[in-house]
């Protein structure tokens, strides 16, 4: 891990942002290419040194987690679910990466099927040295969210906010950033809450996600990055941008 400039950064582009969550398997390419051009606009411009990127499975791995019963607690043994939800988060994958090559932007995938795993206790392991040595040889490593192995459940999900949660504590990132199609968290009158520090403070307000989502919606988002030991922030896509540049974006948590 680089110890000079802005250090490691981790930012999960949510799925709501990089596809389109209500129509099946469907790429937000417009949202994509922004989201793109900011990280190739922060690399270059040396607002980020270490950069690691996950995103969010939207309407392709939601749809399939869900049509076969698959969340992060609940498990499957069947190897063609295992196929479907992979397969179809690897797609997704292709396209991110693809968008971010075009920018110029070093990335490169890791998929968390092939690296983590629960205990029987549902306990998420995942090694990161791998990350370290690409972020060390100058790539920008890009994970997902993904199928893992799971002892006496054979597979589920590990989320994107899981992920970034496990990167942030072992990579020690110094920014910590979850974009998403909102502003930031919402009140009640649809306004943003500049300051997290306590969950029960919000916990009326967090409502379900309107699309399809296996992995808890913004509540979880809050309570993943509440984890964190580091200051961390959810925001818009517009406010990507500020996030590399250490700016003030949306909602900071602490």
């Amino acid at each position: 891990m680089t110890s000079s400039g802005t250090g490691t950064t981790v930012v999960k582009l949510g799925g709501s942002v990089v596809t389109d969550k209500d129509r099946d398997e469907t790429l937000d390419a417009n949202s994509l290419e922004t989201a793109a051009d900011a990280v190739a606009t922060a690399l270059e411009a040396g607002d980020v040194d270490d950069l690691v990127i996950v995103h969010g499975g939207g309407s392709f791995g939601h749809v399939h987690a869900s049509e076969h019963g698959v969340s992060t607690t609940d498990g499957t043994h069947d190897v063609g679910a295992v196929h479907a939800i992979h397969g179809a988060m690897k797609t997704l994958d292709g396209f991110v990466l693809q968008r971010l090559l075009e920018q110029d932007v070093p990335a490169v995938p890791v998929h968390p099927f092939s690296v983590a795993s629960r205990d029987a206790e549902g306990r998420l392991t995942l090694p990161t040295a791998q990350v370290e040595t690409m972020l060390a040889e100058g790539f920008v490593p890009v994970l997902h969210g993904d199928v893992v192995s799971h002892r006496g459940e054979g597979v589920t999900i590990v989320s994107g906010d899981e992920l970034i949660v496990e990167l942030a504590m072992a990579l020690e990132a110094d920014r910590v950033g979850l974009c998403s199609t909102v502003p930031g968290v919402l009140d009640d009158d649809g306004t943003v809450i500049e300051r997290i520090e306590d969950y029960a403070d919000v916990e009326a307000v967090l409502g379900a996600s309107e699309s399809t989502d296996v992995t808890g919606g913004m509540a979880a988002k809050v309570q993943a990055l509440l984890a964190l030991e580091s200051r961390a922030s959810i925001f818009g896509l517009e406010s990507l941008p500020a996030f590399f540049r250490g700016e003030g974006a949306g909602t900071t948590i602490e």
